[in-house]
């Protein structure tokens, strides 16, 4: 019987550790995370990684209104 206690308990610190990592904001872009690398990598003083192009605006379409 204590040996369940243990294992549950176990689990369930673990389950909490694993849900509390992580970031609280709002995600990076793929475009945003790459000036990013391309900002970092000036200061530092490493190559520069390859400058994506700016995204295309996102235009609506049609059947949109229905979601």
């Amino acid at each position: 019987m204590s040996s369940r206690l243990v294992a549950s308990l176990v689990l369930i610190g673990a389950s909490l550790a694993i849900t509390g990592c992580g970031r609280k904001s709002a995600l990076d872009t793929p475009y945003q995370a790459s000036l990013d690398a391309r900002k970092d990598a000036e200061r530092n003083k490493q190559p520069l990684p390859p400058e994506q192009p700016k995204p295309v605006e996102d235009r609506p379409f049609i059947l949109d209104k229905l979601l």
